[in-house]
């Protein structure tokens, strides 16, 4: 395989997918050509948002999942039968899903689910943890997600990080993971945190998850890598979970007193958009975070959400 990857990966793919000619145009138009994205994709604005709200007591968070795709067009607007989705949750932390430390595994469960029902032909769960990928899977909930699902799990190893052009400001030649890049559809399914060095950690530093090499490197002109990164990724959805929200001692926490309830998702095709959402959650402004200003400076997306789509769903 060709590693001279051009700027982003989606670009990436379509160079590997250009002998598919027409296929290959279908493959990476923005929406199906027909279904209901068709009505989206005609309007002028260039994205939309969703916030989900599980506001009833024992409210079911797969219902939300669902409400919330319904919101956006349905599930099958973003994938297609036979598509292999790649999933990057963050589980890079050996701690149980109650203290907010990684993604919720009734989150990342509702998310296969939808992509096998829109006739997914492999679902993908890939994140370059921190802590031993073993332990990870196991006290996060991952593992078994993958089993009761029948997703793929896909360990870290060297053999699977690439290095790739990443053509960022900072960032040039980078190991990438692999299985992220290779698949058809990308969702990006990080929790919502506080983080010591970037104030929070949400959508675009979950891409930090999807490399190997020198971590300590990328937190040298943070904000800058990872927008480099979040650029390259270039994610077909961004779900944020918020159901519960880490407050303090981020990123790893360990303390039940360091976790608030939002019970929130945010769905979005934009990237900066579902950050700058996601930041209020906080009390922080799109503004007082370094990543989402970078981002929508380097155009990766908008923190302006009235130039979007914008719905709300309430469960």
């Amino acid at each position: 395989m060709d590693m001279d990857y051009p700027i982003t990966r989606r670009a990436s793919l379509k160079r590997l997918l250009q002998i598919s000619g027409a296929m290959a145009c279908y493959a990476f138009s923005p929406w199906p050509l027909n279904g209901p994205g068709r009505l989206w994709a005609q309007s002028e604005k260039r994205g939309f948002i969703v916030e989900g709200l599980g506001q009833t007591k024992g409210y079911s968070v797969k219902e939300l999942i669902r409400k919330v795709f319904e919101a956006a067009g349905g599930i099958g607007r973003f994938v297609s039968k036979g598509d292999v989705v790649a999933i990057k949750p963050n589980i890079s932390w050996a701690r149980r899903p109650d203290l907010a430390a990684t993604t919720n595994p009734e989150v990342l469960a509702g998310v296969i689910e939808l992509c096998y029902e829109a006739g997914a032909k492999k679902v993908r769960i890939a994140d370059n943890t921190i802590n031993d990928a073993r332990r990870c899977f196991a006290i996060t909930g991952a593992g078994v997600v993958a089993k009761e699902t029948n997703a793929d799990l896909v360990y870290p190893r060297s053999s699977l990080m690439k290095s790739m052009k990443l053509h960022g400001h900072r960032l040039d030649v980078w190991p990438v993971f692999v299985p992220l890049v290779e698949a058809d559809k990308l969702i990006n399914l990080p929790v919502a945190k506080v983080h010591g060095l970037t104030t929070l950690t949400l959508g675009i530093k979950n891409w930090i998850g999807g490399v190997g090499g020198r971590r300590y490197a990328l937190h040298q002109d943070i904000h800058q890598s990872i927008v480099d990164l979040a650029r390259f990724f270039n994610p077909t959805l961004t779900l944020i979970d918020a159901t519960r929200i880490m407050i303090e001692n981020g990123p790893s926490g360990g303390r039940p007193s360091d976790v608030a309830m939002k019970n929130t998702l945010i769905l979005s095709d934009d990237q900066v958009a579902a950050d700058a959402l996601a930041a209020g959650l906080f009390g922080y402004s799109p503004e007082q975070i370094g990543f989402i200003t970078l981002g929508q400076r380097r155009g990766l997306g908008t923190y302006d959400l009235a130039q979007l789509d914008q719905k709300k769903v309430i469960l």
